[in-house]
């Protein structure tokens, strides 16, 4: 499923250049000033949000493969006791989870009229936006959701999630429609804006050379929720912002399907690997020969770990089972980071090794 390279010593010497399409995308401050300032009501709240997509879900659920298209849709929700109406146009995204031997329902775009009709309404300012949907069943969207919400206690350098309940009817079919809890996920650019940055388009940047405080802080909490589908070089997973082209980027994650804590059963690690499953954990960051250098990081996750935890328990949408495993899992978490001797084997690894396996995802 995934792809390996190894990465030897001089991988940092290699990967000095600036990219050309970064300093690009770093032009027009004054554009970005304006887009920054945009209040975003979408993601204000952690109420559920409701509404029904109708079209043609299968043409647009079977265009899944080469030139993929937008289709028409009509939203429908409720707007202060009033039925209100947008439409707008869906694709089908991702690599995974697009694809229909691991999927029934693809990952979506929403792409919304850029016009004055989304006033007033949650979707005001918004242009497109990622619906993360069911692939084999609504908990684990919810268990992926609550991933999301985890980072957000950590940084602000974090995409935001809203839970969602859609509704979805096929126009051209006599089949009931379907109601599916999905979310949905902040655009990337909005990420780096409200943090005064730029998503920097940089693949092979090598991890040493990223901020240094931010990096630990999303490797440990990669470890901590048993994901490894990542990688800084390849942009697996992770976006790039920063606010300057010659200083540290900041690395952000998203995509947590295959993590261990939300334990979906298509999920399995690369065999590059050589662990058995998603709920082995291993560090994936740079060697980091004094462990002191985790130690603001690690009492930062101590001191989330009732707020990580109320997460969960105070989630009804949630089976007790799951709630109950996965405080043991993050309990086991704790334990480690807790302790010297462990500290110096779980996150010594990177140190231990000639040879450093980056995952480049799957093939497009």
């Amino acid at each position: 499923m995934f792809t390996k390279t190894i990465a030897v010593s001089f991988l940092l010497a290699v990967l000095t250049s600036f990219s050309v399409h970064a300093q690009k995308k770093a032009k027009n401050p004054e554009k970005k000033k304006q887009f920054a300032a945009l209040r975003d009501y979408l993601f204000e709240s952690d109420e559920i949000l409701h509404f029904k997509l109708t079209g043609r879900l299968t043409n647009l659920y079977n265009d899944r493969y080469k030139n993929i298209a937008y289709h028409p849709m009509l939203m429908q929700y409720k707007l202060n006791d009033t039925a209100a109406t947008v439409n707008l146009k869906v694709k089908t995204r991702g690599n995974f989870r697009r694809r229909r031997e691991n999927c029934k329902m693809p990952p979506l775009m929403l792409n919304f009229p850029g016009n004055k009709k989304l006033t007033g309404t949650p979707f005001e300012n918004q242009k497109r936006l990622k619906l993360v949907v069911p692939c084999q069943g609504d908990e684990y969207v919810i268990r992926e959701y609550l991933v999301y919400k985890m980072y957000n206690l950590l940084t602000d350098r974090s995409f935001k999630a809203r839970l969602v309940q859609v509704e979805f009817e096929d126009s051209a079919s006599k089949k009931d429609p379907e109601t599916h809890y999905c979310f949905l996920l902040e655009d990337e650019n909005r990420v780096a804006d409200r943090n005064k940055s730029f998503v920097w388009y940089r693949k092979m940047y090598p991890m040493r050379a990223t901020n240094r405080a931010e990096f630990t802080k999303m490797a440990v909490f990669e470890y901590m929720i048993g994901n490894t589908d990542w990688s800084v070089p390849y942009m697996q997973n992770i976006r790039l912002i920063t606010s300057d082209t010659t200083r540290a980027p900041y690395a952000v994650p998203y995509d947590f399907d295959h993590a261990g804590i939300v334990d979906a059963p298509y999920a399995g690690p690369a065999p590059e690997l050589e662990i058995s499953s998603t709920r082995e954990r291993i560090y994936r960051g740079f060697c980091e020969k004094d462990k002191k250098a985790f130690a603001e990081t690690f009492a930062l996750f101590n001191k989330l770990k009732d707020d990580f935890y109320k997460l969960y328990t105070d989630n009804h949408l949630l089976s007790d089972k799951y709630i109950k495993s996965t405080i043991k899992f993050l309990n086991d978490f704790y334990k480690v980071i807790n302790n010297d001797r462990a500290i110096e084997t779980e996150f010594g690894n990177p140190c231990n090794t000639e040879v450093r396996i980056e995952l480049k995802g799957l093939e497009d």
